[in-house]
């Protein structure tokens, strides 16, 4: 593997997120098991790769500018693209995807001001936990069946609302973090 390619690396696999989007709403389109299970495989694996990118760049000491841009919105466009397409099939309520829509582009104009200003916001821990909990919710509500006598989309469901929560307190933790450091500057 040459040094280029290590340091493409990262970028790669972000972008790999993005392109899986239409491949993986391709397959929960026909709303059935054995789609909705090759569907749910494939945002996993998709969401694994999230991981990946980020330990290449700091293994490969890769990191872009670009990379640092692009990595949280390939998972915005991966998360908020299959929530959307599970709403009209009734496996979601309307109201979550509003809401975790609303704290993303809220945490989006709030990064922007805190760049602009200067002021550095660290990811809290509640964050990281939402998008876990998401990673593992999407999946088991896109099934939508019983697998082996387990109720995976009730599981992920509730599991998603439990996002959903996390989601708005992680918001404000973002907005109390920015106030905190724009009182703090000389």
């Amino acid at each position: 593997m040459t040094e280029e390619w290590k340091k493409k690396l990262p970028t790669r696999i972000t972008w790999f997120r993005i392109w899986m989007v239409p491949v993986i709403t391709a397959f929960l389109w026909p709303n059935q098991l054995t789609w909705n299970l090759v569907a749910a495989g494939l945002f996993m694996i998709t969401s694994i790769s999230d991981y990946y990118d980020g330990y290449f760049a700091r293994k490969y000491n890769a990191s872009t500018n670009m990379g640092k841009f692009l990595d949280p919105i390939a998972d915005k466009i991966l998360v908020t693209s299959i929530l959307v397409m599970l709403i009209p099939t009734d496996k979601i309520d309307p109201l979550m995807v509003i809401v975790i829509l609303a704290r993303d582009t809220f945490i989006g104009g709030i990064r922007s001001v805190a760049a602009a200003d200067g002021i550095i916001i660290d990811a809290k821990p509640t964050g990281k936990w939402k998008t876990a909990l998401q990673m593992v919710a999407i999946p088991a509500v896109m099934i939508d069946d019983r697998v082996g006598g387990i109720p995976f989309d009730k599981i992920g469901y509730w599991v998603l609302w439990v996002s959903v929560v996390l989601s708005v307190t992680s918001g404000v933790q973002y907005y109390v973090g920015y106030m905190k450091g724009r009182k703090n500057r000389p």
